[in-house]
């Protein structure tokens, strides 16, 4: 099969339509529409076998999580996702992985309404690139900077599943637990991105962003574009069943929810006048959302405390780096 073939067989039909999207897939670009009174946001991630998905994982799962953290991105902005743009680089064209693997990106598209609109294909290793774009309404985007000593810092979902989902694939971790064991791998192999809760952050949040190298590390993100500090209350934070369960050390367990990364939970931060108004909000939408803390004025220090006292993790290492 050509690669005109592969675009045409497996990626220019059977997706979500779009009224805004003039022109897609079969052109040198895609031409598209921006209504009246929205910004467009843009992101891009890339996918790299062995550096972001083990060698054996499902092409289903790839498609997922190289749309879902796209996608995580927009959350944390307040965005509403619209058109996609896929890098594809193969090593060979096995039809029935790309079967799969353009399946899943279609029923996302059809779940999340955006559409895709054009890409490359290339032969090379195995990686992905995912441009998204989504729209916010003039003015409305949620920053990483805009976090103000007293605000209360919050979270949606649990925390440190995906780690100890990857852990169990490396056999790092056993799980004896059949169901546990199968819904930690799946938070590894299939984020939420949490879009319903970005939007309804918009003109509520004062800092956003998505859990994607780990909570600590994230925090920092935020605290250092926003100049302030913060307190992070260890023993709140949200911990699933399978995961509490299973790592039954609770620092190992702290470790995991702390600074594991990969869950593409939303961290944000609101004043205390909107603190009940978002909970009300979220839980009407059926996402979990859990207070870990509060923003200080102590510029830079994130100050770590379990029951109340002073809390300091063994490892140096506080999240994921790339080039560390």
């Amino acid at each position: 099969m050509k690669e005109f073939d592969l675009i045409g067989n497996y990626f220019a039909k059977g997706g979500y339509v779009r009224k805004d999207v003039l022109l897609g897939i079969g052109d040198d670009a895609a031409v598209t529409k921006v209504p009246t009174g929205q910004c467009v946001v843009t992101t891009t991630d890339t996918l790299v076998e062995g550096v972001h998905f083990l060698a054996d994982t499902a092409p289903e799962a790839i498609a997922h999580k190289a749309i879902a953290v796209n996608l995580s991105d927009l959350a944390a902005m307040g965005a509403e996702p619209a058109w996609i743009s896929l890098s594809l680089s193969l090593p060979s064209i096995d039809e029935s992985w790309v079967k799969a693997f353009s399946e899943k990106i279609h029923s996302l598209s059809h779940y999340f309404s955006f559409q895709l609109i054009g890409g490359d294909t290339v032969q090379g290793p195995l990686s992905i690139t995912i441009t998204a774009q989504g729209f916010i309404p003039d003015d409305n985007q949620i920053t990483r900077s805009g976090a103000e000593p007293s605000d209360w810092l919050l979270v949606t979902g649990c925390l440190g599943d995906a780690g100890v989902g990857l852990d169990i694939l490396t056999d790092k971790v056993i799980v004896s637990n059949a169901e546990h064991a199968s819904y930690l791998k799946n938070r590894h192999w299939f984020p939420t991105p949490r879009v319903l809760a970005g939007t309804t952050l918009r003109r509520v949040a004062t800092s956003c962003i998505d859990v994607s190298d780990g909570l600590i590390q994230d925090l920092h993100q935020v605290i250092s574009r926003s100049e302030v500090g913060a307190i992070v209350h260890l023993d709140k934070l949200p911990i699933s069943e399978a995961l509490g369960k299973n790592i039954e050390n609770l620092t190992d367990a702290l470790t995991y929810a702390a600074t594991a990364g990969d869950d593409y939970e939303l961290l944000f931060t609101v004043p205390e006048e909107q603190r009940v108004y978002i909970e009300t909000a979220l839980a009407s939408y059926n996402i979990p959302v859990t207070c870990i803390g509060q923003i200080t004025g102590a510029a830079g220090k994130i100050d770590l405390r379990l029951d109340e006292q002073p809390f300091e993790f063994e490892s140096k290492k506080i999240g994921f780096e790339h080039f560390s």
